[in-house]
């Protein structure tokens, strides 16, 4: 009998936005629901990928050319997809990941102008038919997430970039979700954690119970 493949979640999100204390939270409930579950987060998740998050999080490469940040985390997304997330799903485990594609959408197509075009035959390369199966948004307004990133920790090199650059990533990923409503499920980070744990339970539940 051939192994059920898992399935792929993403969890998505402007500065601040939580993504941390609510990951812990939808692994739980995968797991409780007997779901075997790999966590990972990009950029990152092998290797060679949180080397490439190093340099593209650090601030060693302040003047980094957008098109090679496009191209760095497509490279980190081809290692992890290849060594890690791949060969998971089709042992039937069900992959949790912090941000993926659409974040390459969100931060360097809307956020620093890169035509959507590019980053779609970047996707079709390097992920070919793969796509995640739902992804949770975690949206909240630019100046609140920023706050709560300021006191959270130092800021990285996305972190420091100016408000105007976060609005857009904020629209980018808001299009995402309008353009496609039954994957991304939009989660209103702006409440206390119990109140929106409280809505990505009830996306969870609604889905676990329509997995076959």
């Amino acid at each position: 009998m051939k192994q059920q493949r898992g399935r792929f979640i993403t969890v998505e999100g402007g500065e601040g936005a939580g993504k941390s204390s609510n990951l812990a939270f939808i692994q739980s409930m995968l797991e409780a629901a007997g779901k075997p579950v790999l966590f990972t987060r990009e950029p990152g998740g092998t290797p060679l990928g949180e080397s490439i998050r190093e340099l593209l999080l650090g601030h060693q490469h302040t003047g980094m050319a957008e098109e090679t940040e496009l191209l760095l985390m497509f490279a980190a997304r081809a290692e992890h997809l290849q060594s890690k997330i791949v060969p998971a799903l089709e042992a039937g485990t069900w992959v949790l990941c912090d941000r993926f594609t659409d974040a390459s959408y969100a931060y360097q197509g809307a956020g620093r102008g890169i035509a959507r075009e590019r980053i779609a035959k970047l996707e079709d390369y390097v992920q070919g038919d793969l796509r995640p199966d739902l992804t949770l948004l975690l949206d909240l307004p630019v100046e609140t997430g920023l706050e709560r990133a300021g006191n959270r920790s130092a800021p990285d090199r996305f972190e420091k970039e100016a408000v105007g650059f976060f609005e857009r990533v904020r629209r980018g990923y808001l299009q995402i979700a309008a353009d496609e409503p039954e994957r991304v499920r939009i989660i209103d980070a702006s409440p206390a954690l119990e109140q929106v744990q409280q809505q990505i339970s009830t996306v969870l539940q609604d889905y676990l119970a329509t997995d076959g």
